[in-house]
């Protein structure tokens, strides 16, 4: 491996000015101005809940973000995936070395609070760049360069990221697989007994509905990096699009779909977040009447009248159990979401949760377009 990626920093976006994303994330799903930056052109806020940080990146000016780079993609988008590397200088070397465009070389920051290292490196995933930092010796918040805002006490409903999904064009999974692999040190991650790492995980959306393929990839245990998930479509019998490539069409290629943040009380959290006006997917109302779905929430201490109400979804057996609840987009263009999951036992990813989550989006477009 080329960079092998130790720890998820942060996770970057580019809006345009006036966008309300930052507002929406404080106001809405609890993270806290953590650190900005405010000069040639941008706005950089960092915001965090948990171990979460998210950095929006407001405007644009005539050089680049610090620690990024500006993508000039037309339409709102998560645009770079910072991780903290041991050695950022033969980590760019490395690359370059396997063909990789490295557009912003090791560059070293400093203040009062120490000093970090970064170079950008472009990745095959669409708009998506990779930041990849060197900061064993930094005192501060966050990053150099940023002013620490003053901590306000928050609802910490998310703990950390749990995953982070791409949307990839169809056929794409096994390229860029090989390419995270080879590069960031990421390794196959089966969601299913046996599974071939070039086939991924299929699951059929219904009947007439198509499909995905996941493909699950994974640091070793020594990281807190979060799983990554390539995800796209399995043709279907028509010609309607399904909800990746509405993303491929609406995104103008590839990228990250949504965030899975990690929640210690998803009853809370989604609550919290409903009451604050925070937006959810609806599940399909046959959803919660599937034959023994009522006994299997049950079985994972909860109430089925409780997660219906809030839309949470539940799948496992035994006591392995997963539960997720989906926002809408948080972007006009309905490209990126968020997703709230609590583990209880289970490390997947639920294939009668990722069935529903298809149908809801499907039947949230239709009511959108007035179907």
């Amino acid at each position: 491996m080329a960079a092998p990626a130790r720890r998820l920093c942060h996770v970057a976006f580019h809006v345009p000015t006036g966008q309300p994303l930052a507002k929406d994330l404080h106001r809405l799903f609890g993270f806290q101005p953590l650190a900005v930056r405010e000069t040639g052109g941008w706005k950089q806020l960092a915001l965090r809940s948990g171990d979460a940080v998210f950095l929006v990146n407001e405007g644009s000016g005539p050089g680049e973000p610090l620690y990024g780079l500006d993508p000039h993609h037309t339409v709102a988008s998560a645009t770079n995936l910072c991780f903290d590397v041991e050695d950022v200088d033969g980590a760019a070397r490395a690359l370059a070395a396997r063909g990789c465009a490295v557009p912003v070389p090791p560059t070293s920051v400093k203040d009062a609070q120490g000093t970090a290292i970064y170079t950008v490196v472009n990745s095959p995933a669409g708009n998506l760049s990779f930041t990849l930092l060197q900061r064993a010796g930094y005192r501060g918040s966050f990053l150099p360069g940023f002013r620490r805002l003053p901590c306000t006490p928050g609802p910490c409903w998310v703990s950390h990221v749990d995953h982070l999904t791409l949307a990839c064009t169809s056929g794409s999974s096994p390229t860029l697989r090989r390419w995270f692999q080879d590069c960031l040190g990421f390794c196959h991650l089966p969601l299913s007994p046996g599974e071939d790492p070039e086939l991924g995980l299929m699951v059929s959306a219904g009947p007439g509905r198509g499909g995905l393929r996941l493909t699950a990839l994974q640091i070793p245990a020594d990281s807190t990096v979060p799983t990554l998930v390539l995800a796209e479509s399995l043709p279907g019998p028509t010609n309607k699009q399904d909800q990746v490539e509405q993303f491929l069409a609406r995104h103008r290629g590839p990228g990250l779909q949504h965030v899975g943040l990690y929640t210690p009380n998803i009853m809370e959290a989604s609550e919290g977040m409903m009451k604050a006006g925070g937006r959810f997917l609806t599940p399909p109302e046959a959803y919660y009447q599937q034959p023994g779905k009522e006994e299997q929430i049950i079985a994972a201490g909860h109430k089925p009248s409780l997660l219906e109400r809030q839309g949470i979804l539940l799948d496992g057996n035994k006591d392995m159990f997963l539960l997720q609840v989906f926002t809408k987009s948080l972007f006009t263009e309905d490209t990126f979401f968020l997703e709230l999951i609590q583990r209880q036992g289970a490390t997947g990813f639920g294939q009668n949760n990722i069935r529903a989550l298809w149908q809801s989006v499907q039947e949230e477009t239709a009511r959108a377009q007035g179907a």
